[in-house]
């Protein structure tokens, strides 16, 4: 079936706006531990990230067990901040800082090849667009990041899990991006690396999922095929023609 012209384009954030092709807790342990004023414990960048990793495990904060994708969502700061104390360590500096140490140092990220005009021809072409993004990081770290990689962008709203409790593949999320942008479903794409997260969410709810392979890593996305309908492409540069074959009038 041929997808409708999107009056709406929305975006996962990591390996489709930006990719970002490793995430080193050590490095972003070592950034956090350079402002540390107090150490009691001796905690080295290496201890800190195993404990974290021990943590999530405990928590299956992002995979459980048996390999099914948890739907909500844990804010980083209150975890940041468990972390930091029950280590007895101690910062003069806000948490929010903090956060962005570590992810500036544990996975500092460059935009995809070409995202940034395709924002550009949307924007001209009168097709709003938004952020969804699976994250624990506060929104406004997101915010910030996107800011400062994409400068030129017109997103009308950025959506962090981490803010709203719910993680794609949830429809939750997805239905509050649609409520938000006053829009239905058949009048927006969604485009993501994620076979799970991002194409099946989407089409779950009748968004048309978009599936954007030019950034995948191993450690970001799985290697199958969505076992749903949906548009493919590697290159953003090819996005247009996508559009130009969607029902509708095309201005772009």
């Amino acid at each position: 079936m041929t997808p409708n012209r999107p009056s709406m384009v929305l975006f996962d954030y990591g390996q489709t706006l930006i990719d970002e092709p490793y995430f080193d807790k050590e490095l972003g342990m070592a950034a956090v531990l350079s402002h540390a004023d107090a150490n009691p414990l001796g905690r080295t960048a290496r201890e800190l990230a195993d404990y974290v990793d021990a943590l999530e495990a405990e928590m299956e904060r992002f995979r459980a067990a048996d390999g099914h994708i948890p739907l909500y969502e844990t804010h980083n700061l209150p975890f940041q901040r468990y972390v930091f104390a029950s280590q007895g360590l101690s910062f003069s500096l806000p948490g929010e800082e903090l956060e962005t140490l570590y992810w500036d140092a544990a996975a500092p990220g460059r935009p995809t090849e070409g995202i940034a005009e395709l924002l550009d021809l949307l924007a001209a072409g009168g097709i709003r667009t938004g952020v969804i993004s699976n994250l624990s990081f506060s929104g406004a770290a997101l915010r910030a990041r996107l800011d400062r990689l994409l400068p030129g962008h017109r997103f009308e709203f950025v959506l962090a899990t981490s803010e709203y409790v719910f993680r794609k593949p949830s429809p939750r999320i997805f239905r509050l991006a649609l409520t938000m942008a006053g829009l239905e479903p058949h009048e927006v794409w969604y485009c993501g690396d994620n076979p799970a997260c991002d194409i099946e969410g989407a089409a779950a709810c009748g968004i048309q999922p978009v599936w954007y392979t030019g950034a995948r890593s191993p450690l970001w996305s799985s290697d199958r095929t969505p076992e749903v309908p949906h548009l493919t492409l590697a290159r953003w540069a090819d996005f247009p023609s996508l559009l130009d074959g969607a029902a509708g009038p095309c201005s772009v």
